[in-house]
């Protein structure tokens, strides 16, 4: 849908509705909210609450500032969870019950950028799947009318705000990261980005605290993934790819979730794995036997992970853990692969050495 039209059809919707729900997501509410949008709501008088969704994925003490500081009614939720869409329903009544002393019925419409969750608020909201959802936009097809209550009805429609530039589209969820043909572009901007609003975020999730430019930390993110090209170059595609799709998916966030911070771990043992990758040594005993000492020594009960591809197979050292069978866990659930072989090793506190593809 090219520029204009698409603003068209969210200025009928907004002509049609009493009142406008703004769907925002919290990890993002600068980039997700949309100035133009807000300025037509005002100019037609009509009431505008904004709806932060994805508010699990945000510190609780971070959301009520931004609530506190909004000029305009804010409601933190999270559809996924079924968490706050009480405080939702009960604030549309509030800005509804004016509307419904000159009327019979208020329509609510729900606009916002694609992929922020409106579909799933509105199942959420009345209880049932009644709309389709997916993570695609676009997937909400043609105008619905749906019943919340006696006198509010909540009109699902194409209120899809447009986005201009292709990045932004990228950043935002609008198209796969998988199918990007130039993934480091948008890769960067979002890191860009992130260093303006919170960079502690980079160093919470890859460990990197010195770096002179986004393409610096996008060359980090990749050694430490283990994302290197024959040669011994990093992927820096793939390695965009991969941040961009953990942070459409929610994997990464600016802000650390209770699970996160329960799982905290630092990177590390870069020496280790430089000396396996130039002597080549993929068998974990022989690692063990080779850099063994060198890794008991940092065995405590803080989390430790390295990581690198090495001749097509992902070489993993991971320590601080109470089981090797939890370390083999963790190591699994990082990379996304499965352990062909490993080692553990320690006393109190266990390390594990392993090799996956």
């Amino acid at each position: 849908m090219k520029q204009r039209k698409a603003w068209r059809v969210v200025r009928e919707v907004i002509d049609e509705a009493d009142l406008i729900v703004e769907v925002v997501d919290a990890r993002d509410p600068i980039g997700t909210r949309n100035r133009k949008l807000e300025k037509l709501v005002m100019e037609e008088g009509k009431p505008l609450l904004i709806v932060m969704n994805k508010a699990d994925l945000v510190p609780k003490e971070w959301a009520e500032e931004y609530k506190r500081k909004s000029e305009i009614p804010v409601v933190f939720i999270s559809a996924r969870e079924r968490k706050g869409t009480g405080i939702l329903r009960k604030e549309i009544r509030k800005l509804a019950k004016p509307l419904l002393d000159e009327r019979e019925k208020v329509k609510v419409a729900l606009i916002g950028y694609p992929n922020v969750g409106k579909s799933t608020i509105i199942n959420t909201l009345k209880g049932k799947k009644v709309v389709g959802t997916a993570p695609i936009p676009g997937y909400t097809k043609g105008k619905q009318l749906i019943r919340l209550s006696k006198r509010i009805w909540l009109l699902d429609s194409p209120g899809v705000v447009p986005i201009d530039d292709f990045d932004e589209l990228v950043i935002k969820g609008g198209f796969p990261a998988d199918k990007i043909d130039e993934p480091v572009k948008p890769a960067l901007k979002l890191i860009g980005r992130i260093l303006e609003t919170r960079r502690e975020a980079i160093t919470e999730k890859f460990g990197i605290r010195e770096f002179e430019s986004e393409e610096e930390i996008l060359r980090k993110i990749g050694e430490k993934r283990g994302l290197i090209k024959a040669g011994g170059e990093v992927d820096l595609e793939e390695t965009a790819r991969w941040l961009l799709r953990e942070w459409q998916t929610g994997r990464f966030t600016l802000f650390a979730n209770e699970e996160e911070r329960e799982r905290d771990f630092v990177w590390d043992f870069e020496d280790v794995l430089e000396g396996i990758e130039r002597e080549l040594l993929l068998d974990p005993r022989r690692i063990l036997w080779r850099f063994g000492e060198e890794l008991r020594e940092k065995l405590d009960n803080q989390k430790r992970v390295g990581i690198r591809e090495i001749e097509g197979f992902t070489v993993g050292i991971a320590t601080g853990f109470k089981k090797c069978d939890s370390a083999v866990k963790f190591l699994e659930e990082l990379t996304g692969k499965s352990v062909l072989a490993g080692e553990c090793f320690g006393k109190k506190w266990k390390g594990v050495i392993a090799i996956m593809e």
